[in-house]
């Protein structure tokens, strides 16, 4: 007989912190739903993306509005993901990992993950109190946005395609040039 056991946030942050991982190499995992989820490898695209709104990022905001962080994780509630970007309120994050309640924008970047990351990773981020969530369709070149949590879901939905700009709500004068995102596409 087998069986299946599940993990709690502060039993992966435990496996963590011991080098549970150091074995597997450059893959990538998360913790959702107590499950350990290996990621699969970025494609060229998805990289150029990230790489592109890493710098519009960067770029965008000021030391005192967010810090910019990049495939990194976060606490979310039991959950562990490590979204493409994050945009967390502007401090130091050297002992504690940033919970949900410091993300001012998170970023998906998303061609294989698509079906994941407006369902189930949506919800979580909803429920955990994420203020707004972009995911980055690449196979349809446009952006899901996301806001307005009800404690479940995010009430709030549109879609943004080019040549349409796109603004985060935290900082409404850093101006996306959706065009130019998907010019490669």
């Amino acid at each position: 007989m087998s069986t299946i056991t599940k993990l709690t946030g502060a039993e992966f942050d435990a496996m963590v912190q011991r080098g549970a991982f150091d074995c597997i190499g450059p893959k990538k995992v998360e913790l959702i739903h107590g499950e350990l989820r290996f990621m699969n490898p970025a494609s060229p695209i998805h990289d150029d993306l990230i790489d592109y709104l890493t710098r519009w990022s960067v770029r965008a905001t000021e030391k005192d509005a967010a810090n910019v962080r990049v495939q990194c994780g976060f606490l979310c509630d039991d959950h562990r993901p490590e979204p493409d970007i994050l945009w967390l309120k502007p401090r130091r994050y050297g002992r504690v990992r940033p919970t949900a309640q410091d993300v001012l924008l998170l970023i998906e970047v998303a061609d294989s993950s698509l079906k994941s990351d407006l369902g189930e990773k949506g919800d979580i981020y909803a429920a955990a109190g994420v203020l707004e969530y972009w995911v980055v369709d690449v196979n349809s070149a446009r952006i899901h946005v996301m806001f307005q949590s009800d404690g479940q879901t995010f009430r709030k939905i549109e879609i943004v395609v080019a040549p349409s700009p796109l603004s985060p709500r935290c900082l409404p004068t850093a101006i996306l040039d959706t065009r130019e995102l998907f010019e490669v596409l």
